[in-house]
């Protein structure tokens, strides 16, 4: 064959292999793009994916221990992806752990001045508080007592010995105690008869057990035991209204699910809940 034409061919066999080599390259390129494309369409699929498992802190005061579990049964049981723990204690205790940096999500008190006073610190978000319930305060007496107080001034008499309720400072029901009885002119009077508790909690125990003649506690407190019966309702006049306020906590991490469950707490369901234990829903 001539030179000018092997010439030619090669040439033409040269371009040929350039071109097969682009096409190539092309599809690869073509591959990968779709590989990446997927991936990222994948991990944006799995951000926006709201089923992760999110844990919220719930504080709250303790004479809402029955309900808030049952109420944390039922919200559980509807989103499979919340898991709530609760945290029950007197509300100034949890007032003082919330201000400490301890986890929480949710704050339930049962007096408007721990609320207050977190809100004012900006530990709680002030326009997320709800007045969720409200309360009464009663005069308790063991079950089998055999004297009965048909007012307060009846706790001045020799038959009752120790009178059992809150530590004012720290408990609402004791701060609601403490206004009651000054009103009534016998705070003075009662101090040597009084032994403080924890919480109302404790105050129901000290009855149940005859530690104490009397106690006072929360209406929702006295009906959650036959051990105990109420002797007395208090004049809602001679206190404070007793008012349970909700709020989120400024340092949650989850400020949605937090909302979510606050609204939950609204609910007719939960409202149902509340006032099988006593409370009544606050308008």
């Amino acid at each position: 064959m001539p030179s000018g034409l092997k010439s030619m061919f090669g040439g033409r066999a040269l371009i040929g292999t350039l071109l097969l080599i682009a096409i190539l390259s092309g599809c690869a390129n073509a591959n990968a793009g779709n590989k990446a494309e997927t991936s990222s369409n994948s991990k944006q699929t799995s951000s926006n994916n709201p089923k992760s498992s999110v844990t919220l802190t719930i504080s709250a005061a303790a004479s809402l221990k029955e309900s808030m579990e049952e109420i944390a049964a039922l919200y559980e049981a509807e989103h499979e992806n919340i898991k709530l723990t609760m945290n029950f204690g007197a509300s100034g205790s949890l007032q003082k752990q919330i201000e400490q940096g301890a986890p929480a999500d949710l704050f339930l008190s049962a007096g408007q001045k721990q609320m207050t006073a977190l809100i004012d610190g900006k530990f709680v978000n002030a326009d997320s508080k709800v007045d969720l319930l409200r309360n009464r305060l009663v005069l308790i007496v063991p079950s089998d007592a055999s004297v009965v107080p048909v007012s307060l001034e009846v706790l001045q008499e020799k038959d009752f010995g120790m009178i059992a309720l809150g530590e004012p400072e720290v408990v609402p029901a004791g701060s609601y105690t403490k206004e009651a009885l000054e009103n009534g002119q016998l705070w003075t009077m009662l101090q040597p008869k009084m032994v403080f508790a924890k919480d109302v909690t404790q105050v129901l125990t000290y009855v149940e057990s005859g530690n104490a003649d009397a106690g006072f506690v929360y209406e929702s407190d006295a009906k959650l035991t036959s051990k105990v019966k109420t002797a007395l309702v208090l004049d809602e006049k001679s206190h404070t209204p007793i008012l349970y306020p909700a709020g989120i906590v400024a340092a949650t991490k989850y400020p949605d699910e937090a909302d979510q469950f606050l609204e939950f707490l609204q609910s007719a369901a939960a409202s149902d809940v509340f006032r099988n234990y006593g409370f009544s829903v606050a308008e």
